[in-house]
């Protein structure tokens, strides 16, 4: 379909290029078209009251009417069709001014061309009709006079096999959709399918074959419309096509499915919608679930560019999960990729991989939480053992060299020497700081802090290695060991002096190495040792609980509750408690939410609201500032200023009291 795009710009682009570069005779034919081109009518009127013959060619076969086509002329057109032009003259393209037409979406020119006896299903070479080219641009005009004047709506190109309707849907023209299904367009028809040789998942540099990256033969095609809608995101062609009968789990020629396509798009609200229509959460036929895609992508519409769709990102986690997708999916194989591209791809290094992981990688805070609350597993790990945590603190991330170069970690690049030169090989600060929100949460969350993998490599020689010292401190305070050897005997201070550099090139990360050296020297306690001789074992809590202790802020500590706890108060503090809070702490407060059946075999849980909320006497101030503000300097529990007013927060403290 991009190729037709291509074959109608370039006659648009070569027709002045040919008449500006050929000499000019002295005939009157010869002087119509520069006329017609000028938009001269009066010069166009006379030169056609000479009898000057209208159907004079250029060097390319365009005669007059293409260029009154071209500048949308229709006064010309009316000039030239009455002076006798041919309505159905071609260049050496063989587009004629009706094909033109189409392709501008120029309803008025359309039906002045047809009711001069234009053929409606002329077609180019490759098979492109009238109709396909109008579907396209988008003209409800040209598209309703073609169809009134007997076009074939469910003609088909020959290179593709693509229809009218495919390209209305490929192109989010639903209202020309809505017209061609009224006319009988074929919602079940496929595309032509072929089979091409992909990388799999593997480097996205030259030569990457050679290396020993798997290179699969895949099927690529049999697209019906609702498979393009998917891909295009045209939620409201797609909601048109399945109201006519369009099957929610057609199937590409790859066994790919249009949820699977839609959320691999990026299109979060057509996801949505399929699944409200039944598609399967769970399918995964080309390794991945939808749930995998949506972590995938977040909220990027390309490199660098946000999605403007409302439902990406955690709005289609949170869909998917509610549809019973399956938190603990694993990746099975990696995806085709381009050599040197951008591409949202799953790469064969993640293949074990579970949503929460790519969540832990991609640095997505809130949906780690999201996934964790629906029972995703914090301790799967990959393939070759790294786990989420491991992932967050950046093992397994290749930056090509200078680290700054990536802008994010769903930034696929390719290595860019120049940005790499300019902005050297430290971690970006926003990043870093994203890194320690994301470890800090797998940690509350249940996190082994020393684990590691078929390498031997921990989360602390991933930090070591990208020089992440504020992730680095986190890890050593929850326990991580400093002086611990992967299988190369390489300890967290070793991959700091032989860190990746620009090109290839080695340095020494001095700051980091200075910070290991201190920490192998001294015994650091962690934070669950430091308050052992304070705390019971039902205070130590995770970040992710509700504090154990007052705040001791002032401002906090001197607010006062101006809602009385009346039935009324607490019965509506109940109903936001049930919304916002449940799912952590459970129904009744007790700290048995689904997060807490979630993550308990791991030794952290959301704290008991009925008693360890208040042993140390907080005051209904601390209370509604920590609903309001959130919990800890790691995210731990979400502010929910913004979502909740402040007479619903007051109202939120008057239920929790109750629970005492």
């Amino acid at each position: 379909m991009a190729r037709c795009a291509l074959l109608l710009a370039a006659l648009l682009a070569a027709a002045p290029a040919a008449v500006l570069g050929q000499a000019e005779p002295a005939s009157g034919a010869s002087r119509l078209i520069p006329a017609v081109r000028a938009v001269d009518v009066a010069a166009v009127r006379t030169l056609l009251s000479a009898a000057v013959d209208a159907d004079g060619r250029q060097p390319d076969g365009a005669t007059a009417l293409h260029w009154a086509v071209h500048r949308e002329s229709l006064e010309i057109a009316d000039l030239l069709l009455g002076a006798g032009a041919d309505v159905d003259a071609a260049n050496d393209l063989g587009v004629t001014p009706l094909l033109m037409a189409c392709a501008r979406g120029h309803g008025a020119l359309v039906e002045r061309l047809l009711a001069a006896g234009a053929d409606p299903n002329g077609a180019l070479a490759g098979g492109e009709t009238a109709l396909m080219a109008a579907a396209r641009a988008g003209g409800p005009g040209a598209v309703d006079a073609l169809l009134d004047a007997g076009a074939h709506v469910n003609a088909i190109e020959t290179t593709r096999g693509q229809s009218a309707l495919m390209w209305a849907v490929a192109n989010r023209r639903p209202a020309i959709t809505r017209m061609l299904l009224d006319h009988g367009a074929d919602i079940h028809a496929r595309t032509g399918t072929r089979r091409r040789v992909y990388n799999m998942g593997g480097s996205r540099s030259a030569g990457s074959a050679s290396r020993g990256i798997a290179l699969e033969e895949v099927a690529e095609g049999g697209t019906t419309p609702l498979l393009f809608a998917a891909r295009s995101g045209d939620l409201e062609s797609a909601r048109l096509l399945i109201a006519a009968g369009a099957d929610v789990h057609d199937t590409a020629a790859d066994g790919n499915t249009a949820l699977n396509i839609a959320a691999h798009s990026g299109h979060g609200s057509l996801a949505a919608f399929l699944l409200d229509a039944g598609a399967d959460p769970n399918a995964a036929p080309l390794g991945y679930t939808a749930l995998h895609a949506a972590v995938l992508r977040g909220t990027l519409r390309d490199r660098g560019v946000a999605n403007d769709d409302p439902g990406a990102g955690l709005p289609l986690v949170r869909a998917l999960l509610e549809h019973g997708a399956d938190p603990n999916a694993r990746l099975t194989s990696g995806t085709p990729v381009r050599r040197w591209s951008h591409d949202f791809a799953f790469m064969d290094r993640w293949v074990g991989a579970t949503p929460f992981w790519l969540a832990a990688r991609f640095l997505e805070v809130e949906m780690l939480r999201v996934l964790a609350a629906a029972g995703a597993d914090p301790r799967q790990p990959s393939r070759d053992g790294t786990t989420p945590l491991m992932a967050a603190a950046g093992q397994g991330y290749n930056r090509g060299g200078g680290s700054a170069f990536i802008r994010d970690r769903r930034d696929f690049s390719s290595y860019n020497p120049v940005e790499s030169a300019a902005l050297g090989s430290t971690i970006p600060a926003a990043e870093e700081r994203l890194a320690r929100a994301a470890v800090a949460a797998a940690l509350a969350l249940g996190a082994d802090v020393n684990a590691a993998n078929d390498a031997g490599d921990t989360a602390l020689h991933a930090a070591a290695s990208h020089g992440m010292n504020r992730v680095i401190e986190l890890l050593t305070s929850r326990g991580a060991d400093p002086d611990v050897e992967n299988r190369r005997g390489e300890t967290p201070l070793a991959l700091a002096f032989y860190a990746d550099g620009i090109g290839g090139d080695r340095f020494v990360r001095e700051d980091t190495a200075a910070l290991l050296r201190s920490l192998a020297e001294t015994e650091v306690p962690t934070e669950t040792e430091t308050s052992a001789d304070t705390e019971t074992p039902a205070d130590r809590l995770t970040e992710f609980a509700h504090p154990a202790r007052p705040h001791e802020r002032p401002a906090a500590q001197g607010l006062t509750n101006p809602i009385a706890a009346t039935p009324a108060s607490v019965a509506a503090g109940a109903a936001l408690y049930r919304a916002h809070c449940a799912t952590c702490h459970g129904p009744t407060g007790r700290g048995d939410g689904r997060l807490a059946a979630a993550t308990a075999a791991y030794g952290a849980r959301p704290s008991n609201l009925a008693d360890t909320t208040w042993r140390h006497g907080g005051s209904d101030g601390e209370i509604f500032a920590a609903i309001r503000d959130g919990i800890g300097p790691d995210f731990a529990m979400d502010a929910f200023r913004g979502r909740l007013g402040e007479p619903d927060i007051w109202n939120l403290v008057n239920y929790l009291r109750s629970l005492r």
